[in-house]
């Protein structure tokens, strides 16, 4: 990708805000030192304080308390961890049915389906057009045998962001545990653990700005979770292992620096692109939820138009989006989140997913639009999908 590249795929990824390399840098080659005091040198005191620091920061934007956040290596282990820990510590076989959704991201999707060839029951609800599950479906599908429910805060894809305060308040009144997928939304929205019924939660530090390779779960108090891997006593003897402390002091500088005015101007720079691109492409389908969706977040279907093309040909304009999710990257399967709201293949290989970040500008936003628009014009007119083309080529072959 060439210097000029204009990146708008930042819930793949974000790229390392400097303040946050600067915070880090000292744990690299100063206090460097494993986190702890019990060697007795202040080397070790120094990055045991920093990690109690960067804990007590990110458990402060959660509204819950230092001890009950661990630092894992980002959102695939956090939800591994919350979901199949907390499986393991249910009591009774007879808690043997677990609840998600359709178009939950792929650490829980498939935690779901390694779970279900181990024994346990699995319910997969249903979403409507726009991404929402039905609070009553929920009530209708839990049982006496149902252990746990994992419903994420926001997709991944869409931006769609689910009323999780009800759908833990109706886990709560069952007796479930609730596991959340917050690795879009911490930050980008209001979280209070307690005023939203969550007992775990999954977030990470690379799509704020943080370093790739960290991430937090959040462990409420009295919900236990069995320790997921053999070896020392890290992060209270739910993790073991050496702590990446650099990692865990950028995640918390990352929380940090990002502001309500931000994700503000993040949520009207989203809404101008997707109003030029509804307004001047033809064929076009904003997916997802209007309002209720992520403030970083558009995800648009070019009808006609096959997404990898569309990816292709901006990537040699200098700028890069993505279709479906950064798993999607390596894989000729339609999106499961289209196909779940409803869509069809077509539609779901014609999906284009762009997210913003505080690098981005209005001035970017038209240089995209500008190209897109041009892309789009280009493809239907070579695409197989298109019908006028087809209607005009049948008309021609009547004609002759």
């Amino acid at each position: 990708m060439n210097k000029k590249s204009i990146y708008l795929d930042n819930s793949a990824a974000t790229r390392l805000d400097e303040e946050v390399l600067e915070a880090m840098k000292p744990y690299f080659f100063q206090d460097y030192a494993v986190a702890s005091s019990e060697f007795g040198y202040s080397m070790g005191i120094k990055a045991r304080k920093a990690l109690a620091n960067a804990r007590e920061k990110l458990a402060e934007f959660i509204s819950a308390d230092p001890e009950e956040l661990i630092f894992t290596s980002g959102s695939t282990e956090s939800s591994n961890i919350a979901i199949k820990g907390a499986l393991e510590k249910v009591t009774g076989k007879e808690k043997n049915h677990i609840i998600t959704s359709t178009i939950e991201d792929f650490p829980v999707l498939n935690s779901f389906k390694k779970l279900k060839k181990n024994g346990y029951r699995v319910t997969y609800l249903d979403v409507d057009e726009k991404g929402f599950i039905d609070p009553e479906e929920l009530k209708k599908a839990i049982t006496n045998q149902t252990a746990l429910v994992s419903i994420q805060h926001a997709n991944q894809e869409i931006g769609t962001v689910q009323d999780i305060a009800e759908i833990g308040q109706i886990c709560h009144e069952k007796g479930l545990l609730f596991h959340t997928d917050a690795t879009h939304t911490f930050r980008r929205l209001p979280i209070d653990v307690e005023e939203l019924n969550i007992d775990l939660m999954t977030f990470s530090a690379h799509t704020i700005h943080g370093p790739k390779g960290v991430g937090g779960l959040y462990i409420g108090k009295g919900t236990n979770i069995a320790k997921f891997l053999d070896g020392g006593f890290q992060e209270f003897d739910k993790r073991p292992g050496l702590v990446n402390i650099p990692g865990a002091v950028g995640f918390a500088k990352a929380a940090e620096l990002i502001t309500e005015q931000e994700n503000k101007n993040l949520q009207e720079l989203r809404d101008y692109l997707i109003n030029r691109i509804l307004d001047e492409v033809p064929r076009t389908t904003l997916n997802g939820d209007r309002q209720n969706r992520l403030p970083q977040n558009a995800n648009i279907t070019f009808h006609m138009v096959e997404g990898e093309s569309i990816t292709l040909h901006m990537d040699m304009r200098g700028f890069a989006v993505s279709t479906g999710s950064a798993c999607f990257s390596n894989s000729l399967e339609a999106s499961h989140v289209i196909l779940g709201i409803g869509g069809d293949h077509e539609r779901a290989h014609g999906s284009v997913r762009f997210t913003l970040s505080r690098f981005n500008n209005k001035e970017q936003i038209d240089a995209a639009i500008k190209e897109i628009k041009d892309v789009i014009e280009q493809l239907r007119k070579i695409s197989p999908l298109n019908t006028d083309k087809k209607q005009k080529n049948n008309l021609q072959e009547v004609k002759n």
